[in-house]
């Protein structure tokens, strides 16, 4: 975490200081700020490299802090929260979300877990500088974080990127659920393969000329999924 801006959004100002003191004492340098409004101008004024960010806040809560940082940056996040339901979760990753942490929990939890995120994105964006593909339909650069399909600009969540750019990379591989949950979402989502099937669901909608049957993004049945290039 050595020189690294972590930003902490929630209205529990003494949860928020033990946050703080907890990266602190890695190297990073942390801002902290009690609600979404707050949180928002010192996005806009510090660009931290991770920010941890609470669900349930007054005003401008945790998932419209989080859309509208997703508006102008890829940037990790991390979201506190009580609820702990697939469809809360869910609906979380839509946002944009990368990560969350279940309240209550301890700190060296929350560390591992910021560590682990900063370092999948790290991964993928080392790996975006070679990943493109082109073809009539579809044209994707991930080093640009540009998708065009039937020559239209398409927006991803941060969690479709994820998935794509890890699909993408390992073209023509049968990628296992567990190997997709541990590379997009974490290994503490092992035991969640409906995401899998949710987002793949939806970048099928997205890039697919016929989301029911795909050229691109295909099924092995019982195993996972994989890429299908037709750009040679």
């Amino acid at each position: 975490m050595q020189d690294k801006k972590i930003l902490v959004i929630d209205d529990d100002v003494s949860l928020g200081q033990a946050i703080r003191l907890t990266f602190a004492r890695t190297g990073a340098e942390v801002f902290t700020a009690v609600d979404g409004r707050d949180g928002l101008r010192q996005f806009y004024e510090h660009r931290p490299d991770l920010v941890i960010l609470d669900v349930r806040m007054p005003d401008i809560d945790g998932w419209e802090t989080c859309r509208q940082i997703r508006l102008l940056s890829n940037v990790p996040i991390i979201m506190l929260t009580t609820l702990d339901k697939d469809e809360d979760i869910l609906r979380g990753f839509d946002y944009g979300a990368d990560d969350f942490v279940t309240k209550p929990f301890s700190r060296d939890v929350l560390l591992a877990r910021a560590r682990a995120v900063l370092r999948r994105v790290e991964l993928l964006n080392e790996a975006e500088d070679h990943a493109v593909y082109n073809d009539d339909h579809l044209n994707i650069d991930l080093r640009k974080r540009r998708i065009i399909v039937d020559g239209e600009p398409t927006q991803l969540t941060a969690t479709e990127f994820r998935l794509l750019s890890y699909l993408l990379q390992n073209a023509g591989q049968i990628l296992t659920y567990q190997n997709i949950l541990d590379k997009v979402w974490g290994w503490e989502y092992q035991d969640s393969i409906d995401y899998v099937h949710v987002y793949i669901s939806h970048l099928r909608r997205k890039l697919e000329a016929d989301p029911r049957n795909p050229r691109y993004v295909l099924t092995e049945r019982g195993v996972g999924y994989r890429f299908e290039r037709h750009d040679h």
